[in-house]
């Protein structure tokens, strides 16, 4: 007799399955290693990221910048203001531990020397008769904004290779030389039928029959085709011969053109069918 409780004699045989749980995202995977949690000892160092926004290309530009945005007058230029932002970005360079150039620290000195003539008390009959210590620093400023916008409008410029790509088209030869297609025998036969029908219908009986020669009539073709151009095959043939001229023409046509003395060319298929003698073409 069975000692299981009842509870587990009536469980059924499979249980059902449980709904799948979605397991935590890991922050990290390092080395194949999953990090759930932020480490503790994590240390990041101070200078592991730096960002520079501007970037300067000597001393007049950071001044010429300092002055456009504050949107000041570049012939009035405030020295004492602007000495100090501009010793606070030498501050800066210093801190970020960046290679100051020499012309920085002149134009620092220079500032600093503005400043201390303008500061200087004068006696009262030398007012107007010293220059004023900035007019150097604003022509060298206007000048150098000057060669700076000239690059700007420059470097605006469409160029070519970044901006614009160079296109090659090479136009085909059009000096195309058309082959007239060969005569198919099937052709030949044909224009033959419609001689032959027109032979049948303008024939009329003779007394007396004279003999046709192949080799005459061969002659005979040569000859007019002897000045070199095509003639329509159908004006080779004459109808007052009947049957046997006929004939006898077709077959001295087909001899010539075995023994490679003309050309028998058609433009297209049912076309009307030319013929021009070799020996003339080849001697001219």
């Amino acid at each position: 007799m069975s000692t299981e409780p009842a509870e587990m004699q009536a469980a059924p045989a499979f249980a059902p399955p449980r709904p799948p749980q979605q397991q935590e995202m890991p922050l990290a995977i390092v080395r194949g290693q999953p990090f759930l949690q932020m480490p503790q000892d994590l240390y990041i160092p101070p200078d592991a990221l730096e960002v520079f926004l501007e970037a300067f290309e000597g001393p007049l530009d950071l001044l010429l910048y300092l002055i456009r945005r504050q949107n000041l007058d570049i012939l009035d230029i405030p020295v004492a203001e602007i000495t100090r932002q501009y010793m606070e970005y030498i501050g800066l360079m210093q801190d970020l531990r960046l290679e100051l150039a020499a012309e920085y620290l002149v134009m620092a000195a220079i500032l600093a020397e503005i400043k201390s003539r303008l500061l200087l008390p004068r006696p009262p009959a030398a007012e107007g008769a010293e220059d004023d210590p900035r007019a150097e620093l604003i022509r060298r400023l206007q000048e150098y904004e000057r060669y700076k916008k000239a690059a700007e409008d420059l470097d605006a410029l469409p160029r070519m290779e970044r901006d614009l790509a160079p296109a090659r088209a090479e136009v085909p030869d059009r000096n195309v030389i058309r082959i007239p297609p060969p005569v198919d025998l099937r052709e030949l036969l044909l224009a033959l039928k419609d001689v032959m029908h027109r032979a049948d219908l303008s024939g009329h009986h003779t007394v007396s029959r004279q003999a046709l020669s192949v080799r005459q009539r061969m002659s005979e073709v040569l000859a007019a085709l002897g000045d070199g151009r095509f003639h329509e095959f159908v004006s080779l043939f004459r109808a007052e011969e009947g049957r046997m001229g006929v004939v006898v023409t077709f077959l001295s046509i087909l001899e010539l053109a075995k023994e490679r003395l003309l050309d028998i060319v058609q433009s297209e298929p049912l076309a009307p069918i030319y013929l021009r003698a070799l020996v003339v073409a080849e001697e001219s």
